[in-house]
């Protein structure tokens, strides 16, 4: 069966994310766009996704665990992983292998953690948005050892994208997956990048603000809608 999705959204936990990007203002946009599966990925944090799965169970909307990931190259990488309890574990290990300073929320906004009801009950403390020590070159690898799946970001904008940053997508990243945000660039960037064709190509809005949210038209084939079933689907190529 077909299920719409968008891999790639913020909640107010990113500095950048705006604060009406509440659990329950994201999943019931999304049911009102026709989106059947979602994926919270906040910037080096998983710590909203719990709320958002809660809204999400509620309301009938699959809700995918994730993060965004900064590399250690400033390198942006969506990952995804099949249970809350595995996301949890990785928003630990990047929590210790990322560049720690504080937060200047009135220069890069707040850092808001909120419960199912849109409630804050905490709020990060560090700044969020710095790289990690996680290489590009080893993150599809070590987000696999959390039972997950990571593949790189918006490869078709000018900033923070492993083609802007490296030129190239090196085989030996091991992805099986890249993310475009205009899927009207593909077709230029697979005369320049032949390995695109050996990929899975899928389009996210990278929704920082509820406006950006886009309607359902990007669609993957599944046995089953499940965070099991996609991640199992961009792990497997083409």
């Amino acid at each position: 069966m077909k299920y719409y999705y968008d891999l790639h959204l913020h909640s107010c936990l990113s500095p950048c994310g705006d604060m009406d990007m509440t659990p329950n203002n994201i999943v019931g946009l999304a049911k009102l766009l026709g989106l059947d599966v979602i994926a919270l990925t906040d910037h080096n944090s998983s710590l909203n996704c719990e709320a958002a799965m809660k809204v999400g169970k509620a309301n009938g909307l699959t809700v995918i665990p994730g993060m965004e990931l900064t590399t250690s190259e400033d390198i942006h990488a969506v990952c995804l992983f099949p249970t809350l309890e595995k996301a949890l574990d990785w928003n630990e290990y990047v929590t210790e292998h990322r560049i720690r300073i504080s937060n200047k929320a009135e220069i890069y906004g707040r850092q808001v953690i909120m419960n199912e009801d849109d409630e804050e009950i905490g709020e990060v403390g560090e700044l969020l948005l710095p790289a990690s020590q996680i290489s590009i070159m080893s993150a599809y690898k070590k987000a696999k050892e959390f039972g997950g799946i990571c593949f790189p970001a918006h490869i078709d904008r000018d900033s923070l994208s492993i083609l802007s940053v490296l030129g190239e997508i090196d085989e030996s990243c091991g992805f099986r997956t890249a993310e475009l945000t205009d899927i009207s660039k593909l077709g230029a960037l697979r005369k320049r990048h032949p390995i695109l064709d050996t990929l899975n190509i899928i389009t996210d809005s990278d929704a920082h603000y509820l406006e950006n949210m886009r309607d359902a038209e990007n669609f993957l084939e599944l046995d089953e809608l499940s965070a099991e079933s996609v991640i199992r689907a961009l792990d497997t190529k083409p």
